[in-house]
Parts: C-alpha cells; sequence; structure tokens
C-alpha cells in the first residue's frame, strides 16, 4: 500500500479539484453552503452530531496526532473541521465531492481512506447543512479567507 502524508494527500486533493467538480451530478452544481441560515445549521448540526462525531468530534477536534500518526490500518486519522485543520482551505465544491463520495474515490488509485462517501446516506440538502454548521463554527477571519478561495 502507498503511504501519503497529509500534505500530500492535501496537495492531490487540491491537483484534483477540477475533477471532482466535474464529478458532481446536477444538483450539486453552484450550490451554495448555507452558513448563515440558522436553520440550516441546526439541521446541519444535527446530522453531524449523528453521522460525523465518531471520528471529527464533538468540538469538530479531530483525532489525536491527525497530522503525524496513522491508524493501524496505516491510513491517515480524522482532521479537526475546527479553525485548527484544513477544511477550510477546500473549497465548498470540493468539501462536498469529498463528504459525498469520500476521499478515496477524488485521490484515486489505491489510496484507502476511512473517510467513505455519504452518498447511500446523506442527501445533497443533509451534505450542505452539515457544512454549513462547520463553517458556521469559524471565526469570522477564517470564513473571510474560505469566501476568496471560493471566490477564485
Amino acid at each position: 500500500m502507498n503511504k501519503i502524508s497529509i500534505a500530500g494527500l492535501g496537495a492531490m486533493i487540491i491537483a484534483i479539484g477540477a475533477v471532482a467538480v466535474a464529478q458532481q451530478n446536477e444538483a450539486t452544481a453552484g450550490g451554495a453552503i448555507p452558513y448563515g441560515d440558522p436553520s440550516a445549521v441546526a439541521r446541519g448540526g444535527n446530522i453531524y452530531d449523528a453521522n460525523c462525531v465518531s471520528c471529527h468530534g464533538a468540538n469538530l477536534e479531530g483525532q489525536a496526532e491527525w497530522r503525524t500518526a496513522r491508524s493501524p490500518e496505516g491510513r491517515a486519522l480524522a482532521p479537526p473541521h475546527d479553525e485548527t485543520g484544513h477544511t477550510w482551505h477546500h473549497p465548498d465544491e470540493q468539501l462536498f465531492a469529498i463528504t459525498k463520495f469520500g476521499t478515496a474515490a477524488l485521490v484515486g488509485g489505491d489510496y484507502e481512506s476511512d473517510m467513505s462517501g455519504y452518498e447511500d446516506v446523506l442527501s445533497d440538502t443533509d451534505i450542505r447543512e452539515v457544512l454549513a454548521y462547520i463553517k458556521s463554527t469559524w471565526p469570522a477571519e477564517v470564513i473571510a479567507q474560505h469566501n476568496k478561495i471560493n471566490a477564485q
């Protein structure tokens, strides 16, 4: 099995961003993350609690030593989704694709990840609302930087 660093994974995900966007179905094209909608954020928080907490933590803190340690299977650990992680470094479309299709589907090859896609579990709206919940927790300056990334 090929081993890949978190930085290498991030670079590969960025490099395939265009492919990820192309893979999205019609319902996801142009879909905004409604982080300013309190109802969507509340629903997203409930969906996050039911589906994401076990790996990414109740406070979006991720798994301990996520940057340096590996699971017993050699896979990357779940990163935080708070401002200390790299989630906000990726545009909305890419975050959506990672959540829907899973990291391995986007990276390709024989890359393995515990982050399987939620395509058969969550609707597109559910995914957007989870991302809205996550984004709503970031400090204003991180949200502003993320919005700039989305505008590029």
